[in-house]
């Protein structure tokens, strides 16, 4: 999307009313409702973004009858309504951003969409756990939910996906923020492991799958003996409770002893990850935080560990393998593969069990004493 030039033209209409002018090519007409910020805040924004005659049309209004009407006056392709919880109709009594209100706005603008076979974007709050602020009907309104999460000190942004009734769920697309606005990261893998500290124990690869994209995470673990009667156990963008599993499976069928080890795991880049898949990977990352030893070089992990210590197959095996070959990685610790395809150039080693894990990575004996810390 190239952009040359800054023009912003604001239209006088009725009150609370008006227009911004800026654009992109032949990109669908526009309608961009905003409830929150004025005319001014947003054609300030439109100017240092650098957005020139875009057929985007700004209505700063938060009836709903109003924004209802200006829609059929204005045949826009995609409306965006910011916010919905601003929205509110003559219908009812109750302030705007109430349950019922909330609820009867999204319905009577699903209902719009439908009608003119358009899209609507309803730009909702959320709460402080992240989940979507208002009723819990709004979700089942609507076709999609969508994302947008993102640390402050971070310059990336993560778009991910809820629901989807025309696709798969668990998408997610990565955005670089700039001065000129939001970039999409189109090598999101590169990215997230750009900073990596290669050689260093407790840091390990894994091939996850996010929706239909396959994407390479570093996960890192710390075991560390604890001062505390009760050890601690702490995973961050991990299922705790796989995590937990996972703990107990490699002290019966691997000898990790940490009993008395407080224990930190984290996916790194702040994406949240609770597929299975990555249980290799997890474990691969305790037991050389244990050892202090660092895994193979160019090694990626995914697989799923069961109760029993053994390592199953999971979905989109091929497609992983070709991430991990794309990004220059030469050996992958993976569960029995049977019928998948390997890229060229890269080299598979089928890990059975857990104990097999700690045999091919460190050499040690299959059912051999406990491992222990620093040992």
């Amino acid at each position: 999307m190239r952009i040359a030039r800054t023009s912003v033209i604001l239209r006088a209409g009725k009150p609370r009313r008006a227009w911004l002018s800026c654009g992109v090519g032949a990109a669908r007409k526009a309608l961009y409702v905003t409830g929150e910020e004025s005319v001014e805040q947003v054609a300030l924004r439109a100017q240092r973004l650098g957005l020139v005659n875009a057929p985007v049309s700004l209505l700063a209004e938060v009836q709903l009858e109003t924004i209802v009407a200006t829609i059929g006056a204005e045949a826009p392709e995609v409306v965006v309504i910011d916010s919905i919880q601003t929205a509110y109709t003559e219908a009812l009594t109750s302030a705007p951003g109430s349950v019922a209100q909330v609820r009867e706005c999204a319905a009577q603008l699903t209902r719009l969409a439908k009608q003119r076979d358009i899209v609507v974007i309803l730009v909702g709050h959320v709460t402080k756990d992240g989940a979507i602020a208002g009723p819990k009907s709004l979700e089942h309104l609507v076709d999609t939910v969508l994302t947008f999460e993102g640390e402050s000190h971070s310059e990336h942004r993560i778009l991910r996906s809820l629901k989807n009734r025309f696709g798969a769920t668990g998408e997610v697309a990565m955005f670089e923020m700039h001065d000129s606005g939001l970039l999409e990261v189109l090598d999101p893998s590169r990215v997230l492991l750009a900073l990596r500290r290669g050689g260093s124990p407790g840091s390990v690869v894994a091939a996850s799958v996010h929706g239909s994209r396959p994407l390479l995470v570093e996960v890192q673990a710390l075991v560390h003996p604890t001062s505390f009667p009760s050890p601690r156990r702490m995973g961050v963008g991990l299922d705790s409770n796989r995590v937990t599993l996972l703990v107990a499976v490699l002290d019966r069928f691997a000898g990790l002893a940490l009993g008395e080890s407080d224990l930190f795991l984290n996916v790194v880049g702040g994406l949240t990850v609770r597929e299975p898949a990555l249980d290799l990977a997890v474990a691969a990352a305790l037991l050389s935080a244990c050892r202090g030893l660092p895994v193979p070089e160019g090694a990626a992990f995914f697989g799923e560990v069961g109760l029993l210590g053994e390592v199953r197959p999971v979905s989109r095996a091929e497609a992983r393998l070709r991430e991990v070959a794309a990004l220059g990685f030469e050996r992958a610790f993976v569960p029995r593969l049977d019928g998948v395809q390997v890229p060229a150039g890269l080299r598979t080693e089928t890990v059975e069990d857990v104990d097999s894990l700690a045999a091919a990575l460190f050499g040690k004996e299959k059912s051999g004493e406990n491992l222990r810390i620093g040992a």
